[in-house]
Formats: structure tokens, sequence, C-alpha cells
């Protein structure tokens, strides 16, 4: 369905449902106990309820408006690395002075990592995607905040390129459970970052070292974080931030480990696949969690369009796109739990099989990772 696009601030204000993280976690820390747990049920499972209520929303902006009329929407994308540094460094501040408990602090820092993972890290997705140096800076320190820098890299340079392909670590295989999934990417992903930086600046007769290779610059600020964690907290604030940054990751990965799972690019021979369609990412159109995490839902949209800032991403029909039957959120958790997982989602990679791909009858080397990598890749 096409609809005029609108720049006015009360139609860009639904996106801004991620500012209700900064009071619940003044909250988590001033009153301690269970309190940690608003940040959480806020982010997960009030959204999902919401979306039961609101339902989907299949609206298309029809036009492709100048960024002079996204400015409202721009901005929260602009102001959350403030905020988001704010909680963490002002939490362990506060966190190692005061009478809270260990468990309290550890609880603090989880309902602080589910809003760098759920936020910072979707937020810093958008922004790295752009070409202005502000927003690609902030994306680096949002990034840099969950100590998982190389994503820039792994994520612009081969996960784009190379989605729904052996090539791609984070493009999870039909039958993976998330926990082997997550292991493979923490190892496999800043190896084949570093790659991708290293065959970059070969091409132009660079040394891997050169001080053009963006993970010097990685490397430093993710440094000034933890000199930053320490100064302000011990060893203690050191070590929450580290925990922090963990459930950010983990936040993170759960999300990629959705996105793709099972979905691949058929194979043309000799090295080559098929372009990137709608059809080899999961679409999903539930209102509320698309407001909070800024319609990274309509991933179908992205990986075919990626210049295509947040507010302008398209939805699509089961006829273009498969369709996940519940938001990130709840698809995340049925993650957690393998067999459930299995249970929802293999049925409808069989079905998304027969749909798009009937003519292929042995789908085991896809299963297996085992087809050739891409012209290319390496």
């Amino acid at each position: 369905m096409q609809t005029p696009f609108r720049s006015r601030f009360v139609d860009a204000l639904p996106f801004w449902l991620s500012l209700g993280m900064v009071p619940l976690a003044f909250l988590a820390a001033r009153l301690g106990g269970w309190w940690f747990l608003l940040m959480p049920l806020y982010a997960w499972y009030l959204t999902t309820a919401l979306d039961s209520v609101l339902g989907l929303n299949q609206e298309n902006p029809e036009t492709q408006p100048p960024e002079t009329q996204l400015f409202w929407y721009r901005a929260i994308t602009i102001i959350w690395f403030p905020l988001q540094a704010a909680m963490i460094f002002g939490a362990i501040w506060y966190a190692t002075r005061s009478g809270l408990s260990g468990w309290e602090k550890l609880g603090l820092f989880f309902g602080i990592g589910v809003a760098s993972g759920t936020i910072g890290m979707v937020y810093s997705h958008e922004l790295l995607h752009q070409r202005n140096r502000l927003e690609r800076g902030l994306g680096d320190l949002l990034l840099a905040a969950a100590l998982y820098s190389h994503f820039r890299t792994e994520h612009l340079l081969v996960h784009h390129s190379w989605v729904a392909t052996p090539r791609d670590a984070v493009s999870a295989r039909y039958n993976e459970g998330f926990f082997r999934f997550f292991l493979r990417v923490l190892r496999e992903c800043p190896k084949s970052a570093w790659a991708a930086e290293a065959r970059r600046l070969t091409r132009t007769g660079r040394s891997a070292f050169d001080r053009r290779n963006p993970f010097w610059r990685y490397g430093a600020l993710q440094a000034a974080m933890l000199a930053l964690a320490l100064a302000l907290g011990g060893w203690q604030g050191l070590l929450l931030f580290l925990w922090q940054a963990v459930v950010a990751i983990w936040q993170l990965e759960l999300t990629n480990y959705v996105e793709h799972y099972g979905l691949t690019r058929k194979y043309l021979g000799e090295g080559r696949y098929e372009h990137v369609l709608p059809r080899h990412s999961w679409n999903s159109s539930h209102t509320a969690t698309n407001w909070l995490l800024i319609n990274l839902q309509r991933h179908s949209d992205h990986h075919y369009k990626p210049d295509r800032r947040f507010p302008l991403l398209q939805t699509y029909s089961d006829e273009e796109a498969p369709q996940l039957p519940m938001g990130y959120p709840a698809m995340t958790f049925l993650a957690m739990i393998p067999p459930l997982w299995r249970r929802r989602m293999n049925p409808r990679v069989r079905a998304w099989r027969r749909q798009f791909y009937p003519e292929i009858d042995d789908w085991k080397p896809y299963n297996r990772g085992e087809l050739p990598m891409p012209r290319g890749a390496l």
C-alpha cells in the first residue's frame, strides 16, 4: 500500500520509543532489586504485546524525499550515543560507589546491555550505512561501546556482498542452532573483517597494517572505552562494562540469526550466485517492534536497497519475501530454545524453498554450506 511520506515530528515520534529505556536505567540504578527487569520487559515484551494489538503496518512511502525532510527521523539515531554513554558510564560511576549488591549490579548492567544491543547496535547499523562523517563516526562509537567495532567492516564489505552464501558467516544455515551459530560467528567474523580490509588495501598497493586500515581506529576507540570504564569504576567498573558488552553482542547476533535463517541464494555454477533479492531476508511488518527497531524488520528491502534510510524502507507481501510470524523480540526468544525455533521456522524455510526454488531437488549442499565460495570472495 503506497502512502505519502510524512515528515512532521509527530509522524517520527513513534520511532523515538527507545527513549523509554533511559529513565528505566535510572530507576534500576537508584532503586536496585529487580527493577532492572523493566528494561528487557520494555524492549522485548511490551513492544511484542503492542504488536498483537496494533498488528501489521504494510504502508510504503511513495516518495523518496530529500534528507531535509528526514530531520526528525534522523535525530533519534544521532542523539542516542550521548544518552547510551551516559547510561553506561554514569551507571559505572554510581554502581561502584553505591550500596548495590553484586547481583544488583549485574542485573543493572544486563539491562543496560539490552539497551546497548537492542537499541545501540540497531542504530549503529543505520548510521554506518550513511556517507557523512558525523553519522558514521557515531556508528563507530556505538560499536566501540560494545567492543564490536569490526562489525562495521564485516557488515559493509562481507555481509552485504555475500549474504545467503557460504562466504557469509552471519547467514544462519538451515537447522543450525543459535548457540552453534553464535560461536561460529564470534570465531569467523573478526577474521573475515580483517581479511576484507587487507584485500582492500592490497588492491591499492598498501600493507594490511597501513594507517588507513580502520582496525587502528577500532582498536583506539575500544581502548578508550575500556580506559574510561577503568578510570570511573576501577577493575569492578571494567568488568561491568565488559558484561554489558557481552549482552549487547548476544543481542546483535540473535538478531542476525533471525534475519536470514535458512535462506540461500541460488547457486548458478562456476562460483556464481544469483543477485540479492527481497526473498533472501525474513521480512516483518509488525508495527510496534518496527518502531523500536527503526524498521530493521523490513530487512528484505534493506538488503535489496541498502542505501535507503530507515523511514523509507519498504515492506513486501509474502509473494515477494518470506514473512516472520512475530517481531524480532519474540523470534529471538524462540531462537534461544532451538527445538521450539526449529518447530516454528523449519516448515517456513521448506515452504520458502518450494515457493521460490521448486527446480532445486537437492538442498543438502545448501544446508551444510558445502557449495563453492562466491567468485571473488577470497
